[in-house]
Order: C-alpha cells, then sequence, then structure tokens
C-alpha cells in the first residue's frame, strides 16, 4: 500500500506581514510549521503503512526551506520526500500549486504505483480547502474530502470506505482506488516520534525537482498562471474594548437598550 501525502509548510502565528507589492504573504516574517491537517494526514498514512506494508511518500511545493516539512514527516514515520521548488512557482493561487504539486505526483506515479494521495482539509494560511480537489480532477482520480474516518480498506478488492462529515451529519462513501482524500484534524491523535525516527530525519534530504525536470507549462505557473488576484490584503481593525454594566437587572436592560437605540 504505496500513500503519497501533499503537505504544506505554512506560517505558526496570526502576525504575518504582507508583501505591499504582490498583495501574498511575506513568509519570511513568521516561523513556520507543517500544516495541523496535513499533520494528521501523515499520521493516518503512516497507520495505515504499519498495518498494511507498503510506503508513505510526502509531497510539497515551496522554497528550499520547506525541506523541513518533509523532515517532519519523515520523523512522524514517513519514508521519502519530494520538494517542489523553483522561483517560477512563486505565487502560485490555488489552482496553479494544484497543477505544479499534480505534475509532481504524475512523476511520482510514472516511477511507482501510488494507491492513495492523502491532502490536509485545507491549510491555515489560505482555508480554501481547494487544492486537493483540484489535484484529484488533474489526475483524473476520485476525490473524498472532509475525511474524519477510514472504516475499511480493502487491498485485494481495491476499494476504501470512508466516513465523510457534511452539516448534517456523515456521508458513508465507498471509492476505487487511486483515490484522493481530504483529512480532518480529528481522524487521529498525533503520536510521539520514536528516538530512531528523529535520527533519521535530521539527516534527510528530501529530492528537489524544478521545473525543469516536471516539465511544466510556464503559462500556468506563479503569478502571471493564477487567475485569481488579490487587490489588497490588511488584518482586521482591533476591537474596541467592551463596556461593564452595574446595577440591578432593571437599570441594566433599560441601558442597553437606550445603547442599541443610538448606535
Amino acid at each position: 500500500m504505496n500513500i503519497l501525502v501533499c503537505v504544506k509548510q505554512v506560517p505558526d502565528t496570526t502576525e504575518i506581514k504582507i508583501d505591499p507589492k504582490t498583495n501574498t504573504l511575506d513568509r519570511s516574517s513568521a516561523p513556520t510549521i507543517i500544516n495541523p491537517y496535513d499533520a494528521h494526514a501523515v499520521e493516518e498514512a503512516v497507520r495505515i503503512k504499519n498495518k498494511f506494508g507498503g510506503k508513505v511518500s510526502i509531497i510539497s511545493m515551496g522554497p528550499p526551506q520547506a525541506q523541513e516539512v518533509i523532515k517532519k514527516c519523515i520523523e512522524m514515520g514517513a519514508d521519502e520526500g519530494y520538494l517542489l521548488s523553483d522561483r517560477s512557482f512563486a505565487g502560485s493561487d490555488t489552482l496553479s500549486t494544484s497543477y505544479i504539486l499534480a505534475m509532481g505526483i504524475k512523476r511520482i506515479m510514472n516511477i511507482e504505483k501510488i494507491d492513495m494521495v492523502f491532502c490536509g482539509k485545507q491549510a491555515i494560511d489560505g482555508d480554501t480547502a481547494q487544492v486537493g480537489p483540484g489535484i484529484a480532477s488533474r489526475l483524473g482520480i476520485p476525490q473524498l474530502t472532509y475525511v474524519e474516518k477510514i472504516e475499511s480498506l480493502n487491498i485485494n478488492k481495491n476499494n476504501i470506505v470512508i466516513y465523510r462529515k457534511i452539516d448534517n451529519g456523515y456521508e458513508v462513501v465507498q471509492s476505487e482506488m487511486p483515490c484522493l482524500i481530504t483529512i480532518e484534524k480529528n481522524i487521529n491523535q498525533l503520536s510521539f516520534s520514536p528516538l530512531p525516527n528523529m535520527i533519521r530525519a535530521a539527516r534527510y534530504k528530501s529530492k528537489v525537482w524544478g521545473i525543469d525536470y516536471l516539465k511544466a507549462d510556464l503559462t500556468q505557473l506563479g503569478l502571471k498562471g493564477s487567475p485569481t488576484s488579490v487587490r489588497r490584503i490588511f488584518p482586521p481593525p482591533k476591537r474596541a474594548g467592551g463596556e461593564l454594566l452595574h446595577g440591578s437587572t432593571e437599570q441594566v436592560v433599560k441601558t442597553l437598550v437606550d445603547k442599541l437605540k443610538t448606535s
């Protein structure tokens, strides 16, 4: 059972700076971590590998320092990692990002069989939940989104049954493999990494692929290849301090009503 997990390096804070020229996040201004939803995707993939055998591979798109999140995945139990890194990828929106990742995944699929692709439900810096489905669409495989439980996995019949979260409950869905799954946080609890994994992760160097290796279409990359554009980004204004009302219930209610009428 070979599983490929897409992960992203994200800022570990809400206090981030915005590049005024490009209206994109200045990622150099904040410490970074593995996207929390992606961490749970890696955890689930490793658990499946430990149960059924096989391999867990990691793929990420980002600057050279994104190798750190791949090392974190190796520490969690993944076997190998691929970093898609090129200056031409900078500023990509979700459509362009899904294209670049899909190109990388296709190259991996040419090397070995991939049974499932895992993604976190969404990235905490964008909250769009669009990249996973975009990858599935480009690969032409089924997508199972908002998955909170993998009910069964039948290697012989080449299918999987999952519970996916919906507004008023759950859907139970069966799919053939290969398929793409986007993972919710409460699918599992993250495990502590054993010392041998930590040592291996510290020494690990992932494969780095640029645009030449991917043979990607330049018109679909970066800011120029992104159909969405951000006109302006700014932090919301800080809320004014509240007021604590004193007195009897009748007095407080009267004061509150008066304030609401004049607001």
